[in-house]
């Protein structure tokens, strides 16, 4: 059992949000074995709330396109609220992954305009020949999103464990009726986010940095008895 322990770890360990693909499609038997492989994850009364829109070539091609349209114009909305705000250490941590990031590519601190063109990057699928879009049906509300969440990470974790790169990026749902027009999404479904996948460009900057975890006496909370 150990060395499945390990195994799992050196997964979890390797996978990272990949920031800059080869233009090389993953064949779609692979993707159907991460999907299978990541549908064994619980959820609710075995509910399994996911629905998976795999996105490539012309369609993938046309929602990048609209939803960086409309991200300049800062358009669009998401279906589940984004966070209102991030105070304390959650600030500290995103504020630090951007830095981290800004490092890796050479945007100095203040470049406004060299920042946004980097975050735009979230819109072209940061040249991922493929990616899926999320889905949950709205009446299951808060539960159907934490399903889809174990969906997502064991959607990552199949794809590492075949050398496949990915990033979640909830960028996509905050344009969710442009997502739901393009692909045929219906109104009594949640756009929640997307997965953008395929093989690292492992000597690109921005694939060069690696964000940090909090220590276990952050994470871990034993009461006194």
């Amino acid at each position: 059992m150990s060395n499945d322990f390990e195994a799992l770890d050196k997964i979890l360990d390797g996978r990272y949000s990949c920031r800059a693909f080869q233009d090389k499609a993953v064949p779609i038997e692979d993707i159907h074995a991460i999907i299978q492989a990541a549908q064994k994850v619980p959820s609710w009364c075995n509910f399994q709330p996911w629905q998976v829109h795999l996105v490539s070539g012309d369609v993938r091609n046309a929602l990048s396109e609209k939803v960086l349209a409309a991200a300049i114009a800062h358009e669009g909305g998401p279906d589940v609220p984004f966070p209102e705000k991030a105070t304390g250490k959650h600030a500290e941590r995103r504020r630090t992954c951007g830095l981290q990031l800004y490092q890796a590519v050479g945007i100095e601190r203040g470049d406004r305009a060299g920042s946004r063109a980097q975050m735009l990057e979230n819109y072209r699928f940061f040249g991922a020949p493929q990616a899926v879009v999320i889905t949950t049906p709205k009446e299951l509300g808060a539960y159907g999103v934490l399903d889809c969440g174990a969906f997502v990470t064991a959607f990552m974790m199949a794809a590492e464990a075949k050398g496949i790169a990915t990033i979640a990026q909830a960028s996509i749902a905050e344009m969710s009726d442009i997502v739901r027009e393009t692909l045929g999404i219906p109104e009594d479904r949640d756009v929640l986010c997307a997965i953008s996948f395929g093989y690292a460009d492992a000597a690109h900057p921005a694939n060069q940095f690696r964000t940090e975890r909090a220590p276990l006496d952050e994470v871990l909370l034993v009461p006194e008895t």
